[in-house]
């Protein structure tokens, strides 16, 4: 099933008549759609096809049919992968099993109740074995053990990798989770590029999907909210600047799912927590707030201290990977977070 460009979504109330006034930095190939800074695919086509037992290299072609940074690599090589996905599981058999899991768990809901019984930011735990940029950071890795080390520690919710070539991680994973009894909702950290995608983290038993405002416009971020309503999950929808931010506030619904700032810069690939406090101070930040949408601050955080500054800067939520899966007694690690 290839996805098809939907028509963006109307202004709506007055309050969002600010369209017109955003300004997003993108590249040359997206610059008409004013929208993304993630090129979906390279521009020039891909250089090396697959030939039977052979492979056929095209060569020659311009610097700017290479990745700008890693995830514009994750997205180019994501189209191959769900290509093959489809191949070995077509969408009917995965609607198929979609429809017959257990109701999603309320994601959205769970985050809450943990923030009002704690205090602090509802806990989006990751499950995470390595990463780009860091390499394994968890050698001895159990998504089982990790997910029910987190639940212990008193984790709202985890967030699951999928991704195999630059995170070692899979739906396989996600499965083995729901199926050990875990009862926290459970987050398919993939990158989402096709509906094909939506429906294979609903079957593998996911609550919840990412969804990237720098890889997806907002035609596709609606058609993709709309599918994971559809199997009863939620969405968490991250942004990385203010000009994400203001668009993705027009989405239809927006207020009943999440939205997430990654302090990780794109290019660079450095983290700074100051980016969710400008966020968060920017006009659109303090829409977030005024409209009761749970912010997730994504990146960077690692002590008590980090939990603090988020939460002032006005995040109910907080999804954390590295700082704690690396460590030998992951309950205790939890727990310390968020004391």
């Amino acid at each position: 099933m290839m996805l098809k460009q939907r028509p963006a979504a109307s202004a709506g109330p007055a309050r969002r008549a600010t369209r017109s006034t955003v300004r997003v930095t993108c590249s040359a190939q997206t610059a008409m759609s004013g929208e993304v800074t993630i090129r979906r695919r390279p521009p020039h086509g891909v250089e090396t096809q697959p030939c039977g037992p052979h492979a056929f290299r095209v060569g020659g072609l311009p610097d700017e049919n290479k990745p700008q940074n890693i995830l514009e690599e994750i997205v180019w090589w994501k189209a191959r992968e769900v290509e093959v996905m489809r191949d070995k599981q077509p969408l009917a058999l995965l609607q198929s099993l979609a429809k017959k899991m257990d109701p999603p768990r309320d994601f959205r809901a769970a985050i809450a109740a943990k923030a009002k019984e704690t205090g602090r930011p509802g806990l989006i735990a990751e499950v995470k074995k390595a990463s780009p940029s860091k390499g394994v950071i968890q050698p001895d890795f159990d998504p089982v053990r990790i997910a029910k080390a987190y639940e212990q520690g008193g984790a709202a919710c985890l967030s699951v990798l999928t991704d195999e070539k630059f995170f070692q991680g899979s739906f396989q994973n996600l499965t083995k989770i729901r199926a050990a009894g875990v009862t926290c909702p459970l987050l398919c950290k993939e990158f989402i590029v096709e509906a094909y995608q939506v429906f294979k983290a609903r079957a593998s038993g996911a609550d919840a999907i990412l969804l990237i405002a720098a890889v997806l416009p907002n035609a596709d971020l609606a058609y993709f909210m709309k599918a994971a309503q559809n199997l009863g999950m939620t969405c968490l929808i991250e942004v990385h600047t203010e000009g994400e931010l203001a668009r993705v506030l027009q989405l239809p619904d927006v207020e009943k799912h999440l939205l997430g700032i990654n302090n990780r810069d794109l290019g660079t690939f450095k983290v700074d927590l100051n980016v969710t406090k400008r966020i968060m101070e920017s006009e659109w930040g303090k829409q977030v707030k005024e409209r009761g949408i749970t912010m997730v601050g994504e990146s960077g955080i690692f002590t008590p201290e980090d939990v603090a500054f988020v939460q002032q800067a006005g995040c109910g939520a907080i999804l954390v990977g590295e700082s704690i899966v690396k460590q030998g007694d992951i309950v205790s690690g939890v727990k310390a977070l968020l004391a």
